[in-house]
């Protein structure tokens, strides 16, 4: 069996974000519609949706991996594969180290940046001279919401000094960037029919990883620009069909049922008035 070469995103942020509005779902359509086989969601320290995601992945033709990027003490940590929400605001170290408890892949993203809660240099090295290159899976060594490319060449010297696994991820806040860098990832032995979370994982831990990441990391950008626009849209006019039709159906049950205790109670009150009728009736004869 060949090679299987895989498309990963492996960070995201959805409306479960504070600072992002987009749903899964549309999430999930756009990463399908321009090739990638997966995509993770990783919301800010909330993980509900990732994991909700990760279950509807399949129907998209996507693998599902839930994820997170938990704020720890020293700044932001990507969590690939946990469905649990790690622990908040403790050391780098110790959070990492809770990741790989729970099968996870630990992840430093956007390193150097404390603009963006990235972790400093000093930091990121004293870990790994406390701990080893164990100490995380990979770096993401492009962030395609950098400004320039200076942190992101910072990274992936950082990282080849160490010996860490490089990814890229988008870190898309709006649903027309996913994809915007991305991550390949070689897997031997594998169909794309088998593929699972777990090879995912396996292959990055292993660091079979390869960096995608450039202005227009796919084919045809306009397409994948006016392509999300389009989705969107649709996406939006579908939900407001719905719930107009879900509106209209209950204005409709409710109508029927104000009716039908209205003929009941006009039933009531004009059988009520035919009794009273008869009875006045039948005393003015007995007089």
């Amino acid at each position: 069996m060949s090679t299987l070469t895989v498309r990963l995103d492996p960070h995201v942020h959805s409306e479960g974000s504070y600072d992002a509005h987009d749903p899964v779902e549309l999430i999930l359509e756009q990463a399908a519609e321009i090739g990638l086989d997966a995509v993770v969601i990783t919301d800010h320290d909330v993980i509900d949706e990732s994991v909700r995601a990760a279950q509807l992945a399949p129907m998209y033709g996507l693998v599902g991996i839930p994820g997170v990027e938990v704020s720890t003490a020293d700044g932001h940590l990507l969590a690939l594969g946990v469905e649990k929400l790690p622990p908040r605001r403790r050391p780098l170290d110790e959070t990492a180290q809770w990741v790989h408890d729970h099968g996870g892949v630990a992840i430093v993203p956007h390193p150097f940046q404390r603009s963006r809660h990235g972790i400093r240099k000093k930091r990121l090295a004293a870990y790994h001279e406390k701990v080893g290159r164990d100490a995380f899976d990979a770096i993401e060594t492009y962030n395609s919401w950098l400004f320039t490319g200076y942190k992101n060449r910072r990274a992936r010297r950082f990282a080849a000094r160490r010996a860490y696994p490089s990814v890229a991820g988008s870190d898309a806040h709006k649903v027309g960037y996913v994809g915007r860098a991305y991550t390949e990832i070689e897997i031997p032995d594998v169909s794309r029919a088998s593929l699972t979370a777990d090879d995912i994982l396996d292959a990055i831990r292993e660091g079979s990883t390869r960096v995608q990441g450039r202005r227009t990391p796919l084919p045809t950008s306009t397409k994948h620009y006016a392509g999300a626009a389009g989705r969107k849209s649709a996406y939006y006019a579908k939900q407001g069909a719905l719930v107009s039709a879900i509106l209209a159906k209950e204005g409709a049950l409710k109508s029927g049922y104000y009716a039908k205790i209205g003929a009941l109670k006009s039933g009531y009150l004009a059988k009520r008035g035919a009794v009273r009728g008869a009875q006045l009736l039948g005393r003015f004869a007995s007089r």
